[in-house]
């Protein structure tokens, strides 16, 4: 359930449920993470999965530095080397991130970084090295690549505390939602409604439409497929939503917004299934992550399907050792 083998159409799923568990095996903190409203809207209408982790907050526990190097997908590396090479440190300087997939396929990533930054002596930086650039719509696109390949990340700054990246299509519709050529994601009736509900209660959630939301359901739970109600019911789901609540203690909670009541009751008896059946595949082979999938709770409440997901820190370090939690994308 937590090793991701295929990362190519969901960076925001393989990184949101990997710090998910991460969180939940902390101290319990009385803080959580909000992001403005005004980054919310920098993201296009119609980017299919958006995330946001508390950085800052995330770097006080001992054990996140090497937790990091497994879940973090490469093209956010490409984005702190970007900062890197013109003497920026991204371990310090980048406090909170957003992040999400433009299109149905994921490939292409755009990214918000918050924190402190000095763009006139970066962009500098990048001149003397000679870096390409690319003009779009007034703004400066560096490409660390060459920006030659559809799928480079390309970067620029939107303020002394705000900087964007990604592919070039994904930052070119970012762009388009800064100029008003394009509607921004506070108008996706859909989704910023789960936005809102979720924004503010942890340090890290994320919300996904209803495609990312059927592909991460596969993925989470692939043996749900095997049930037929179940496959249907999994088409049907509207979104899904991510949260580790750390107000008054830490609380995770992963939500499947279902078409009906009927439908999360029965997707929740399949996945009740088919989590005891990786349970038994995982008990002999890997004890840890088998100990960790006691611990899962789901239930039904309404029309959505909540699973709850506690562990011990002493099964996250064990579960870090056996790297659980690397992608390959």
């Amino acid at each position: 359930m937590l090793r991701f083998h295929t990362m190519k159409f969901s960076a925001c799923v393989a990184l949101i449920v990997a710090l998910l568990v991460s969180v939940l095996a902390a101290p319990r903190p009385s803080f959580a993470g909000s992001l403005s409203t005004a980054v919310v809207g920098m993201f296009p209408k119609d980017i299919g999965e958006i995330a946001y982790a508390d950085l800052k907050a995330s770097r006080k526990f001992s054990w996140f530095p090497q937790l990091r190097e497994q879940l973090l997908p490469s093209r956010f590396r490409d984005f702190e080397k970007f900062l890197a090479s013109a003497g920026v440190d991204p371990n310090t300087q980048v406090e909170e991130l957003a992040w999400g997939s433009v299109g149905k396929g994921g490939e292409d990533v755009l990214g918000v970084a918050l924190g402190q930054f000095d763009p006139s002596s970066t962009e500098a930086r990048f001149k003397q090295q000679k870096l390409p650039t690319l003009e779009v719509r007034g703004y400066h696109l560096y490409a660390f690549a060459g920006g030659k390949n559809s799928a480079d990340i390309l970067f620029t700054f939107i303020d002394a505390n705000t900087a964007a990246f990604g592919t070039r299509p994904a930052l070119e519709k970012l762009i388009d939602v800064r100029t008003g050529i394009s509607e921004s994601m506070l108008n996706n009736d859909k989704l910023f409604p789960l936005i809102n509900e979720s924004n503010g209660h942890g340090l890290i959630w994320a919300v996904l439409d209803q495609s990312y939301a059927h592909m991460a359901m596969q993925q989470l739970v692939p043996q749900a497929s095997q049930f037929p109600q179940a496959a249907t019911i999994m088409d049907r789901i509207k979104a899904m939503t991510i949260m580790v609540d750390a107000d008054s203690g830490v609380d995770a909670r992963f939500q499947a917004v279902c078409a009906s009541t009927d439908d999360a009751n029965l997707l929740a008896a399949a996945l009740q299934a088919g989590l005891m059946y990786r349970r038994y595949q995982e008990a002999s082979v890997n004890p840890a992550l088998a100990s960790t999938l006691d611990q899962i709770r789901i239930a039904p409440a309404g029309d959505r399907l909540k699973v709850e997901a506690p562990i011990s820190q002493d099964q996250l370090l064990s579960l870090i050792h056996n790297g659980a939690f690397t992608t390959s994308m």
